[in-house]
């Protein structure tokens, strides 16, 4: 007898290898606040060398800020998963019929029959390996063979942080000086991001770089005033 394979139809973007959330948060991170630093300085009254070390100060510290907090977090909660996933073999090794029975009583819950329920659950059950992978995604929500990796968390928010938050300096690094020419790049970097993360997310790309402009827009526009007032105050 022969077995015939399911067509698959269609395909899935990866969701869970934890690279997305970073690059995205760490891209929007480094125009925004590098956008708004070199917005306070020059508000400060900061000639473009002082504004270029600024901006250079903010990309580095910026940059390694974000890859260290990725790293911390991402390897944090791996290690509370896989502590978690351990209690659950232990659990099924002391006292695998009442785990089994745990099983079938959630996918019950689910809508199986109680006959069907009971025997998937034994079924799965045949084998420790199999069985503790089972409940570590139906109880923990997780998939223990796809957890995120912190070094790839820490690695996309430093790159996407710092191309990010090199965009707002870029007129400063070639010589140009010019504030307009940071805010014109700034600016199309903050929709151009928005349109993408919304395209990717299934959201409008009008509404995703519209949203995003606004939001960037007031933060760099609050630190020049607050630049503005500093500056003026100490002169």
């Amino acid at each position: 007898m022969t077995t015939t394979r399911a067509e698959v139809h269609h395909s899935h973007r990866d969701v869970t290898g934890g690279w997305l959330r970073p690059a995205v948060f760490g891209v929007m991170d480094g125009l925004v606040s590098n956008a708004s630093l070199i917005a306070g300085v020059v508000g400060g009254g900061a000639n473009n060398t002082a504004v270029t070390i600024a901006g250079l100060a903010g990309l580095a510290a910026g940059a390694f800020s974000m890859a260290t907090g990725e790293y911390t977090s991402v390897r944090s909660q791996s290690e509370m998963t896989m502590a978690e996933i351990d209690v659950e073999r232990r659990e099924i090794a002391r006292n695998p019929q009442a785990e089994e029975d745990e099983l079938a009583q959630l996918y019950e819950s689910r809508g199986l029959t109680p006959e069907l329920a009971r025997e998937v659950a034994r079924q799965l059950h045949r084998q420790t390996d199999v069985a503790w992978r089972v409940h570590a995604r139906e109880e923990l929500g997780v998939d223990p063979d796809d957890l995120p990796s912190p070094w790839v968390a820490a690695g996309s928010s430093f790159l996407a942080f710092a191309i990010g938050a090199l965009v707002p300096l870029l007129p400063f690094l070639l010589g140009f000086g010019s504030v307009l020419a940071a805010v014109l790049l700034t600016a199309a970097g903050l929709a151009a991001t928005g349109a993408m993360v919304a395209r990717l997310t299934g959201r409008s790309p009008l509404y995703g770089g519209a949203r995003q402009l606004l939001l960037g827009s007031a933060a760099a526009a609050v630190t020049y005033g607050i630049g503005s007032l500093v500056g003026t105050a100490i002169t």
